[in-house]
């Protein structure tokens, strides 16, 4: 039921009129999805504090992050698509409750093992209300040129929240306990909890008798969860290890079997339609180098700065501060330019200037740098052309989707962009580190070996952003700033021709 007790369905496309309270609504969704965001960075600078106080091992501790985003990573399809049937405002506060309790008991945790359960269970609070919130957007929003600007901000606080992750982590675990980057969540949750049902109507998809695929569902969640623990074991394993390979090609054949089955069954989870738009899907594909090369960027800039520099958790997360505003900066934008020069243009700078950022980062980079001639023009380049990108990227992942399938289109991005994470956690991050490993057996110190193998990764990201780039301009369709609605302009157009037909003098 919704404020007004009354249930939003839809027409055949699922959308209805403008909510009233549609912009407040959409701050309390995206306030939410800052923090479900923002958590997967937060803990990156407390991790020190939470290995002396738990005593993790030094490859139990890499699950406090894993744990997370492999959870995630697996079950954001199964959310997105549970969203479109069950109902999307029902199943976003459902995920919001399991994300708050999760949360409490992380900040909670008194051993290693219930740290690690607890953010299992955060991950499925996160992989239910992300594709939940992301979906109500395009519902939310009938008007197109007021979805590409809440799609906007949307995309704008997505890529602060990133940023913010080690200010706030940093400042936490400083001034009051590594603990607290995890209660801080409780807050927003209740409010969300509590605002919610206030501020929105519960919509879904029309289901016409449509049932959940099940086969379906649980051939996607396992697939993209052994594809994301195969990367994830990569950064700590030879690729041609057997705990890298096996879950690797499980998965691989796990989503060929989706592939084919989608298919043939009548309901399907994905439908095979979802996939022939060249924008989303080319949209989805560069989402995964974008997300590798930023959190190989925020990974190893943490550990440079307290590995080569002696930053306190404190002074690291500060170091970031240039990276948030500019990363905001260029959020707003990325909103601005979009209705005027249309999606594919702003995507395209954004990569570009992404790499070339990372290539001053990766020249700022050494052991006696200071923080202004050394680091802040990277960090600054960097958090524009990111803030630039993520508007960018969640309009063209949402193009011409209808409300039927907005939940599955928001999951889609979602898992793209947690398998991007992991990706670059498993392939850019361990390249540092070999690198490291080669440069100390010749001899090198240690800051030096650790600054030249952090150099050479973000250059190598730097290629990976300008290959993405390549893509976006053979592959991406012209897309103006203004999501079509392919059902909605159908719609206009017979109301149209109906309205030019000479009139009979008959009334109805």
């Amino acid at each position: 039921m919704t404020s007004e007790g009354k249930e939003l369905r839809g027409g055949p496309d699922g959308l209805a009129a403008a909510a009233p309270r549609r912009w407040l609504a959409l701050t309390v969704l995206a306030v939410m999805q800052f923090m479900l965001v923002m958590d997967i960075t937060v803990v990156n600078v407390a991790l020190p504090d939470i290995q002396a106080d738990l005593g993790f091992s030094q490859g139990g501790l890499a699950w406090v992050v894993n744990a997370y985003v492999l959870v995630a990573g697996g079950f954001l399809l199964l959310g997105g698509r549970l969203a479109d049937l069950v109902g999307r405002r029902r199943v976003f506060m459902a995920g919001v409750l399991v994300f708050g309790v999760a949360s409490a008991v992380c900040g909670s945790a008194t051993t290693s093992w219930m740290l690690v359960t607890s953010r299992f269970v955060q991950g499925l609070g996160e992989a239910l209300a992300g594709p939940a919130a992301l979906g109500l957007i395009p519902v939310l929003f009938p008007d197109r040129k007021e979805r590409t600007k809440a799609l906007g901000i949307w995309g704008g606080l997505s890529a602060v929240a990133g940023s913010l992750g080690s200010l706030v982590g940093g400042g936490m675990t400083d001034l009051v306990s590594w603990r607290w980057v995890f209660f801080i969540n409780i807050p927003i949750a209740v409010i969300a909890l509590i605002m919610v049902p206030r501020v929105m109507a519960e919509n879904r998809m029309a289901r016409d008798g449509r049932r959940l695929d099940l086969v379906g569902a649980a051939a996607a969640t396992a697939g993209l969860g052994a594809v994301v623990y195969g990367l994830l074991q990569a950064a700590d394993h030879a690729w041609g290890s057997g705990r890298v390979l096996l879950p690797l090609l499980a998965g691989i054949s796990l989503l060929a079997f989706l592939a084919g089955w989608e298919s043939r069954v009548a309901d399907p989870m994905i439908p095979p339609r979802f996939f022939t738009n060249r924008t989303r899907v080319t949209t989805n594909v560069v989402s995964v180098a974008i997300f590798a090369a930023f959190f190989a960027y925020m990974f190893l800039f943490t550990l440079y700065v307290q590995q080569v520099h002696d930053y306190s958790p404190m002074k690291t997360g500060l170091a970031y501060l240039p990276l948030t505003l500019t990363a905001l900066l260029g959020a707003g934008t990325s909103t601005l330019l979009m209705p005027r020069l249309g999606v594919k243009p702003v995507m395209t700078v954004a990569f570009l200037g992404g790499a070339a950022a990372l290539v001053v980062a990766a020249v700022g980079l050494a052991p006696d740098a200071s923080f202004v001639g050394g680091f802040m023009p990277g960090l600054l380049m960097f958090g524009f052309f990111n803030g630039l990108a993520y508007p960018a990227l969640i309009n063209g992942a949402l193009h011409e989707v209808t409300g039927q399938d907005s939940g599955l289109a928001s999951g889609v991005q979602t898992a793209m962009q947690q398998a991007g994470a992991a990706l670059g956690l498993a392939t850019l991050v361990p390249l540092a580190f070999r690198h490291v490993d080669r440069q100390l057996t010749h001899g090198a110190l240690p800051q030096v070996a650790r600054t030249d193998g952090y150099a050479l990764t973000f250059r190598v990201a730097a290629g990976v952003l300008a290959l993405g780039a390549v893509l976006i301009v053979v592959l991406l369709e012209k897309v103006s700033g203004e999501i079509r609605d392919p059902l909605a302009e159908a719609a206009e157009a017979s109301t149209d021709a109906k309205a030019t037909e000479p009139s009979t003098g008959a009334t109805t």
